[in-house]
């Protein structure tokens, strides 16, 4: 799984021109699937993306985790992320979960982000979704994990 997140001021999501999801500070994170992936990828990306410290501590150093500081948290699917860019000027999607997989696994993920924090927002699978925020610092990172190679 891939999770591309952004340290943001306030981040929002509309859908048909209604706010669907508001946060203020805190991460928006763009999921994507990939062939392969399982319940297993969605936990250790989850784990990952709580932990990972991109808050400034007291001395300005990105110290702290998501875990630390509380915030939002605004999950939006995007398959986009799995795009093969190798070759040609057309993206290619094969990298990607089939639809009905990477629906159950953003669920799933939504699922256990709202278990392990207090304030999860959401995007909504499929849908045409514009997300406008303000990426605080610019702090952007790229997380993957890959499905286990089987021997």
């Amino acid at each position: 799984m891939i999770a591309l997140l952004q340290r943001v001021s306030q981040a929002k999501l509309e859908v048909d021109q209604i706010v669907r999801a508001q946060i203020g500070r805190g991460l928006l994170v763009l999921l994507c699937a990939e062939r392969g992936d399982t319940e297993e990828q969605a936990d250790a990306l989850l784990k990952k993306l709580l932990g990972y410290r991109v808050f400034s501590d007291e001395n300005g150093k990105m110290n702290l985790s998501m875990a630390q500081t509380g915030g939002g948290l605004l999950l939006a699917p995007q398959f986009t992320l799995a795009a093969d860019t190798n070759s040609g000027t057309r993206p290619s999607f094969t990298p990607a979960a089939a639809p009905e997989d990477g629906r159950r696994l953003f669920e799933y993920a939504v699922q256990q982000a709202r278990r392990l924090h207090a304030d999860v927002q959401t995007g909504i699978f499929g849908a045409d979704m514009q997300i406008s925020l303000t990426n605080d610092g610019p702090v952007t990172f790229w997380l993957q994990v890959k499905p286990k190679q089987s021997s």
